[in-house]
């Protein structure tokens, strides 16, 4: 009976224990508050194109929790969740005809996939917006809604210190003005109390408000919605309207007639284009960082799609094979395959390959690369890989 009565106090003092522990683990595991869909992981499936026009707020096949390994939760899931532009050809484009995809946005998505799941297709592409709402895209990320946000978003420090770590970028760009050929307006000063539309919750918006407060140049400015933006500014509410050159310039090519309209050649910012994910998941983190510097490496050594076969099978350059996976086993060390490059470079392609498909000379748009060409390849580019060794 003693024996018995102290067993019995022994394991009530083990229960006792245990529930203390398990209440601190749950005071420490997200000291804020978030909103968070959480469902049960379906069974990988097959991506389908998609059969309609995407909805603005659609409904999450999965969504992965915070605190959650986000590449297991991918590849249990089978499916990449990038969060991109609708409606920014070049970029991030849905064609509602073909009920397809396009742009140099939509193909960094396509890099990730075939580096985590060997196949570029595995994607399932969510619109995302500036404006406030679920779909938000900061919101989309920290929220989980999204794997990656990859749609023409600015690296700020106030982003980077809002719960998002930013991924090398993809796309240099900076922020001038788009304006009818026949307005007289040529220059900055030009603008002295123009009416300059800008996309609300951007940092189009700031910058703006910076660079002509430091020029003393005074405006009226109109906050539009992403979506109603250029539609706006073609019903001649504004004089002027305000973005990245690179989104102006495709923009300008969907007015109804381009030539009436010129892109100004001042810049009033810098603005770093590139993948977004959410803290506390630094795993990922490499993952998106070295996918997209796997295509910048590639376009370094010269090897692209055309010929990232034959290098495989013939190359000697130990830095070729590094890259390939031949030697080093890289990829394993982000819980990759080693060979996690190669499928980005011979299914997607290196950079070049990804700006030429979408904004090269053989596109509407004949986006010239600038500061977006490789660094040793010449014409005062900057893009630079850290060494795969």
């Amino acid at each position: 009976m003693r024996r018995s009565s102290i067993l019995f106090a022994l394991i009530t003092s083990i229960f006792v224990m245990s529930c203390g522990t398990l209440s601190q683990l749950a005071d420490t595991a997200i000291p804020t508050a978030q909103t968070i869909i959480v469902t049960a992981t379906p069974e990988a499936q097959p991506v389908a194109e998609p059969t309609a026009e995407p909805a603005l707020e659609p409904e999450p096949t999965s969504t992965t929790s915070l605190g959650e390994s986000t590449l297991i939760a991918v590849q249990a899931r089978g499916v990449l969740r990038c969060g991109v532009n609708a409606d920014l050809p070049g970029f991030g484009l849905y064609d509602a005809v073909r009920k397809r995809w396009s742009g140099f946005d939509v193909d960094f998505c396509k890099v990730i996939a075939a580096a985590v799941l060997g196949d570029p297709t595995k994607v399932e592409y969510i619109p995302v917006t500036t404006a406030d709402g679920p779909n938000e895209r900061m919101n989309a990320v920290r929220t989980k809604l999204i794997d990656v946000l990859i749609r023409n978003t600015t690296w700020t420090a106030s982003r980077d210190g809002a719960q998002l770590m930013f991924a090398p970028t993809t796309f240099h760009d900076g922020q001038t003005f788009l304006v009818r050929a026949d307005s007289g307006i040529n220059t900055l000063e030009d603008l002295k109390d123009k009416r300059i539309c800008a996309a609300s919750g951007t940092t189009s918006v700031l910058n703006l408000r910076d660079d002509f407060a430091a020029r003393d140049i005074s405006f009226d400015l109109i906050e539009i919605e992403g979506e109603n933006l250029y539609r706006t500014y073609a019903d001649g509410e504004c004089d002027a309207v305000t973005s990245d050159s690179s989104q102006l310039s495709v923009q300008r090519v969907n007015l109804k007639n381009p030539e009436e309209h010129v892109v100004l050649g001042d810049r009033i910012s810098r603005e770093p284009l590139g993948p977004v994910v959410a803290e506390g998941d630094d795993q990922w983190y490499d993952i998106v960082s070295w996918s997209v510097y796997a295509t910048m490496y590639a376009e370094e050594l010269r090897i692209d799609r055309s010929n990232v076969d034959d290098a495989l099978a013939t190359s000697t350059d130990p830095r070729v094979l590094r890259l390939l996976g031949v030697e080093g086993k890289i990829g394993s060390q982000f819980g990759l395959s080693p060979d996690f490059a190669y499928q980005i470079i011979s299914q997607v392609g290196n950079y070049g390959d990804i700006y030429n498909d979408n904004l090269g000379p053989d596109t509407t748009f004949n986006i010239d690369r600038g500061p977006n060409k490789a660094w040793n390849l010449g014409g005062g580019g900057v893009l630079a890989s850290p060494p795969f060794r």
